[in-house]
């Protein structure tokens, strides 16, 4: 199993409102860039990911799960784009906000540290084991 980061800006869609999608889950659509497109071609079904809010919040606030592997985006208008669906898992008891994951040196490496623009990352086991901790999870 690989473990990613996915992140969303609130107003566009909330783990509020993944939550609400329930086991049928979301598209993770509207993703244009080419790194992160590598990143949701290499997810699998049953992989797990950090929901990341953007904007002014900047925290990890869930986990979700992969339902549905990569698979042509409808809201694309060019060729060769994907989506993966997605469905939540978990809240996080305790959001783990950026400042504090840049704070910590077991961070350190971590994409979202080092690339802080780039929408799908890979996270380690060590770096999902820490944040799940921060998170209030074991």
């Amino acid at each position: 199993m690989s473990y990613w980061l996915l992140k969303t800006e609130p107003s566009t869609f909330s783990w509020r409102e993944q939550l609400a999608r329930g086991k049928k889950g979301e598209p993770w659509s509207g993703v244009r860039n080419a790194q992160a497109r590598i990143n949701l071609r290499a997810m699998k079904k049953g992989d797990l990911a950090f929901f990341y809010h953007t904007g002014d919040e900047k925290a990890v606030v869930g986990i979700v799960k992969v339902i549905k592997e990569a698979y042509p985006d409808s809201s694309a208008d060019e060729a060769g784009w994907v989506m993966v669906d997605v469905a939540a898992v978990e809240p996080l008891p305790k959001s783990v906000a950026l400042s504090d994951i840049k704070k910590d040196k077991t961070f350190a490496e971590m994409a979202l540290v080092k690339n802080t623009r780039l929408s799908v990352q890979p996270v380690t086991a060590s770096e999902w084991a820490r944040v799940r901790k921060l998170g209030g999870l074991q």
